[in-house]
């Protein structure tokens, strides 16, 4: 069989691209940052974090797609550290968020993630590791399978900027409806309490092993 020729045909590319829309839209670490970007920075200035999610997420279902799942197989205690790390690292985001400002001081003080980070946090982010592995297992059919690979790609980098940039622009508009800092200081740790239940999924599978 000719493996540059995709199998997917249009009744399994609408469910892979309702799972991507879904796993794109739905609340999670991402989506939290990017409400909480939006509402200190606007949404112009978040634009490169939007960018290096949409990349970030497309070339980590091609490295896990080609192969890279094998070696978190072979050595599990790799995946273990790679999630503590994640673990840690979106603790100091939540505190990061709560401490943010409105549109007015974010413009003065500190940065929004930039394309580099935000491709680089999909790897310890829990939602994202869902969502491709999600779509390796379930909606990338063997045959053929580096051209569906590929395609699968392609239609979860069409939908996923979109999806995301509803979240940037409410948080933008919800920058500017809180007038005073303090609303919005709320606002943020709001969002930082949000992005700590997302740490849900990591405690329990680490505490399930430990077990």
């Amino acid at each position: 069989m000719d493996t540059l020729t995709p199998t997917l045909t249009l009744t399994t590319l609408l469910p892979l691209a309702m799972f991507a829309i879904v796993s794109s839209i739905t609340p999670g670490p991402n989506n939290v940052m990017l409400t909480a970007s939006g509402a200190t920075f606007g949404y112009r200035r978040t634009l490169p974090h939007m960018l290096g999610i949409s990349a970030g997420g497309a070339l980590m279902l091609l490295l896990v797609g080609a192969g890279l799942g094998t070696a978190f197989s072979t050595w599990p205690l790799l995946y273990t550290l790679l999630q503590i790390a994640g673990g840690i690292y979106l603790l100091w985001l939540a505190w990061k968020i709560s401490q943010a400002g409105g549109i007015q001081e974010g413009r003065t003080h500190g940065k929004p993630f930039s394309f580099w980070q935000a491709a680089a946090f999909q790897w310890v982010n829990p939602k994202a590791w869902i969502m491709t592995v999600g779509i390796v297992a379930a909606y990338t059919p063997r045959e053929s399978f580096v051209a569906n690979l590929l395609l699968a790609t392609l239609v979860l980098a069409m939908v996923n900027f979109p999806c995301i940039s509803v979240w940037t622009l409410f948080g933008s508009a919800v920058g500017r409806a809180l007038r005073t800092p303090q609303a919005l200081r709320w606002f943020n740790r709001s969002m930082a309490f949000l992005l700590l239940l997302s740490l849900y999924p990591i405690a329990r599978e680490l505490f399930a092993h430990g077990a």
